[in-house]
């Protein structure tokens, strides 16, 4: 009896502990993920980088990506620090180590990994119960979405990031992963690099059957090659949902907009 009712008081003042912590976000999509855990009460700082949702209006910004405020940063007293690691330098990534901020490094390059960070980031900040329930729920719907837009032959995709130079992703790279659920393969899937250049012939070489950019402007480019099995058959689309750029809990309604449009490419 005594020792149940030790490790309840100990759980109690466990919780008590977790839900004081001052946590810094240093990634939109880490943010998010602090709003999706319904632990937002907890950020004291952020690092900005486009749109903010509106729940988190009032955070103090600590700059924006890229471009650390460090002085700000150690004025908000934080307990922890949530990091991907491309959001600041490596000079200032160090110097958080030196100053002795406990930091929660945060990169997802799966679906896989995302789903476990959901978890990671909710026991670390005392919302262990809505990290596993975020999980379970994200599992489903990716599975869901597997299922509906399975293809026994995937199509060939090319992810543009940026036309010129010309960029996109590689393999191990959470968006390449988020085609597969819709049916496709990164046409690029062999290279390591996330955001690799590459030349317009490759890109020919590879004969992708559908082209996704981040504008019709871009795509109108790839007119020019009308060998290119997407060209041919006008399978060249926009991206749908920029929250596919952004690893959190949205990403899941992001890939079902990329679904509905891959579901409209012919064999």
């Amino acid at each position: 009896m005594m020792r149940a009712l030790t490790l309840v008081v100990a759980l109690l003042l466990s919780s008590m502990l977790a839900a004081s912590e001052r946590v810094v976000s240093l990634a939109p999509s880490l943010s998010e993920t602090m709003l999706e855990l319904g632990a937002d009460d907890l950020l004291v700082g952020m690092l900005d980088g486009g749109e903010r949702p509106d729940a988190l209006a009032g955070v103090p910004s600590v700059g924006r990506l890229g471009q650390l405020e460090m002085e700000t940063l150690l004025a908000l007293q934080p307990t922890l620090v949530l990091l991907r690691p491309d959001s600041i330098s490596h000079a200032q990534r160090d110097q958080l180590t030196q100053f002795g901020i406990p930091v929660l490094v945060a990169q997802p390059v799966s679906l896989a990994q995302l789903t476990e960070q959901f978890e990671l980031i909710g026991e670390r900040v005392g919302r262990a119960e809505q990290g596993r329930a975020l999980a379970r729920r994200f599992e489903q719907g990716l599975a869901q979405l597997r299922r509906r837009y399975h293809r026994e032959q995937p199509f060939r995709v090319f992810y543009q990031i940026w036309n010129r130079p010309l960029y996109t992703l590689g393999g191990r790279q959470i968006i390449s992963d988020a085609i597969e659920v819709c049916g496709g393969r990164n046409a690029f899937a062999d290279l390591q690099l996330p955001a690799p250049q590459v030349s317009i012939e490759s890109v020919l070489s590879r004969n992708p059957e559908v082209i996704l950019a981040g504008s019709g402007a871009q795509l109108s480019e790839w007119k020019a090659w009308p060998q290119l099995a997407a060209v041919r058959k006008g399978q060249l689309w926009e991206v749908p949902d920029k929250g596919l750029e952004r690893p959190s809990f949205q990403m899941l309604d992001a890939i079902g907009k990329l679904c509905a449009v891959m579901a409209q490419a012919a064999p």
